[in-house]
C-alpha cells in the first residue's frame, strides 16, 4: 500500500504537469505493453509533450481547482494522460496516429482551455494543422496575390521581349 508521503509526491508531480501543458489528453491504454508505452511516450518527448499513467483518485486531487479540473469525469477505468505543452495539436495528433498505427488503446476525451471535449471532439483535434502548417498557408494566402502580380507582368515583359525581338530580326533579315 502506498504511504502518504508517496500519494502526495505523486499529486505534485501531477500538478506541476498540469501546470505546464496548454491540452491533456485522456487515454485507455488498455492493450499496450510496456515496450509499446515506452515508444509512445518516446514520440510524444520528442514533440515537447509527455504521456503519464495516471492514479485516477491522486490525479483528480491534483487537477481541483484548476483549469482542467473537468478531467475528472473521463478518469475512469485505466487512464493515461497524454500532456501537450508546446502547442494545443501535437499530443492529440500524436497520441491518435500511434493509437491508428498499432489498433490499440483509445482516446477518451480531452481537455483543452479548461473546456472538457469529447472523444469526437479530441479526435477532430488531432486532425487540426499543427501551428507551422497554418503559418505555412497563411504565408502561401498573403504571398499569392503578390506572386500572381510578379507572373502577370514577367508574362508582359517576356511578351514585349519577344515582339521586339521579332521586329528586329525582321528589318535584319
Amino acid at each position: 500500500m502506498a504511504t502518504k508521503e508517496f500519494k502526495n509526491e505523486k499529486i505534485e508531480h501531477y500538478k506541476k504537469q498540469f501546470e505546464n501543458a496548454k491540452v491533456a489528453v485522456v487515454t485507455d491504454y488498455r492493450g499496450l505493453s510496456v515496450e509499446e508505452i515506452t515508444e509512445l511516450r518516446r514520440a510524444l518527448q520528442a514533440q515537447n509533450s509527455d504521456l503519464t499513467v495516471t492514479k485516477n483518485t491522486l490525479c483528480k486531487v491534483a487537477v481541483k481547482d484548476t483549469k482542467f479540473e473537468a478531467i475528472s469525469e473521463l478518469m475512469q477505468g485505466p487512464t493515461a494522460i497524454a500532456f501537450g505543452c508546446s502547442d494545443e495539436v501535437s499530443a492529440a495528433k500524436i497520441l491518435a496516429k500511434f493509437i491508428k498505427d498499432n489498433k490499440k488503446g483509445e482516446i477518451l476525451g480531452a481537455v483543452l482551455d479548461g473546456k472538457l471535449l469529447c472523444a469526437d471532439d479530441a479526435k477532430k483535434l488531432a486532425s487540426m494543422p499543427s501551428k507551422e502548417e497554418l503559418y505555412a498557408k497563411i504565408l502561401g494566402s498573403i504571398n499569392s496575390p503578390a506572386s500572381g502580380i510578379v507572373y502577370s507582368i514577367n508574362g508582359v515583359m517576356s511578351a514585349l521581349v519577344r515582339a521586339v525581338a521579332a521586329v528586329r530580326d525582321k528589318k535584319s533579315a
